[in-house]
Protein backbone atom coordinates (compact mmCIF):
# COMPACT_ATOMS: atom_id res chain seq x y z
CA UNK A 1 0.00 0.00 0.00
CA UNK A 2 2.71 2.16 -0.22
CA UNK A 3 2.31 5.58 -2.09
CA UNK A 4 -1.60 5.53 -2.02
CA UNK A 5 -3.27 9.02 -2.29
CA UNK A 6 -6.65 9.29 -1.61
CA UNK A 7 -9.42 12.00 -2.41
CA UNK A 8 -11.26 12.58 0.73
CA UNK A 9 -14.59 14.99 1.27
CA UNK A 10 -14.68 15.88 5.26
CA UNK A 11 -18.31 16.65 6.67
CA UNK A 12 -17.12 17.85 10.21
CA UNK A 13 -19.52 17.93 13.07
CA UNK A 14 -21.16 14.85 12.57
CA UNK A 15 -22.46 12.44 15.53
CA UNK A 16 -20.26 9.77 14.73
CA UNK A 17 -17.27 9.62 12.55
CA UNK A 18 -17.13 6.88 9.50
CA UNK A 19 -14.99 6.88 5.98
CA UNK A 20 -16.72 5.51 3.77
CA UNK A 21 -15.45 4.63 -0.33
CA UNK A 22 -17.77 6.41 -2.91
CA UNK A 23 -17.98 4.77 -6.32
CA UNK A 24 -16.16 7.35 -8.09
CA UNK A 25 -12.91 6.38 -6.35
CA UNK A 26 -13.31 9.21 -3.92
CA UNK A 27 -14.01 8.93 -0.09
CA UNK A 28 -16.65 10.53 2.71
CA UNK A 29 -15.05 11.00 6.17
CA UNK A 30 -17.69 12.01 8.71
CA UNK A 31 -16.05 13.68 11.53
CA UNK A 32 -17.67 13.95 14.97
CA UNK A 33 -14.66 16.62 15.66
CA UNK A 34 -15.45 20.12 15.15
CA UNK A 35 -13.37 22.51 11.88
CA UNK A 36 -11.46 24.95 14.89
CA UNK A 37 -7.63 24.84 15.47
CA UNK A 38 -6.92 21.56 13.15
CA UNK A 39 -9.05 19.10 15.40
CA UNK A 40 -10.95 17.81 12.14
CA UNK A 41 -7.62 17.00 10.42
CA UNK A 42 -6.47 15.47 13.66
CA UNK A 43 -9.09 12.92 13.83
CA UNK A 44 -9.58 12.52 10.10
CA UNK A 45 -5.98 11.18 9.99
CA UNK A 46 -6.85 9.04 12.99
CA UNK A 47 -9.74 7.54 11.10
CA UNK A 48 -7.54 6.78 8.05
CA UNK A 49 -5.13 5.51 9.96
CA UNK A 50 -7.41 2.87 11.83
CA UNK A 51 -9.44 2.26 8.22
CA UNK A 52 -6.35 1.42 6.30
CA UNK A 53 -4.91 -0.34 9.35
CA UNK A 54 -1.00 1.62 9.80
CA UNK A 55 0.33 4.02 12.38
CA UNK A 56 -1.40 7.94 12.06
CA UNK A 57 2.27 8.74 11.17
CA UNK A 58 2.17 7.33 8.08
CA UNK A 59 -0.90 9.67 6.73
CA UNK A 60 -0.51 13.53 5.78
CA UNK A 61 -2.48 16.02 4.40
CA UNK A 62 -1.20 16.44 1.01
CA UNK A 63 -3.06 19.67 -0.07
CA UNK A 64 -6.49 21.14 1.25
CA UNK A 65 -5.59 21.75 4.72
CA UNK A 66 -8.24 24.03 5.05
CA UNK A 67 -10.94 23.00 2.63
CA UNK A 68 -13.48 20.55 2.76
CA UNK A 69 -11.53 18.15 -0.19
CA UNK A 70 -8.37 17.18 0.85
CA UNK A 71 -6.02 14.97 -0.69
CA UNK A 72 -4.51 12.67 2.13
CA UNK A 73 -1.01 10.31 1.29
CA UNK A 74 -0.71 7.28 2.92
CA UNK A 75 3.28 5.62 3.34
CA UNK A 76 1.84 2.21 5.27
CA UNK A 77 4.18 -0.87 4.38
Amino acid sequence: MAGLVIEVLVKPNAKTSELTDNRDGTWTARIAAPPVDGKANEALIALVAKHFGCAKSMVTIRSGGASKRKLLAIDAE
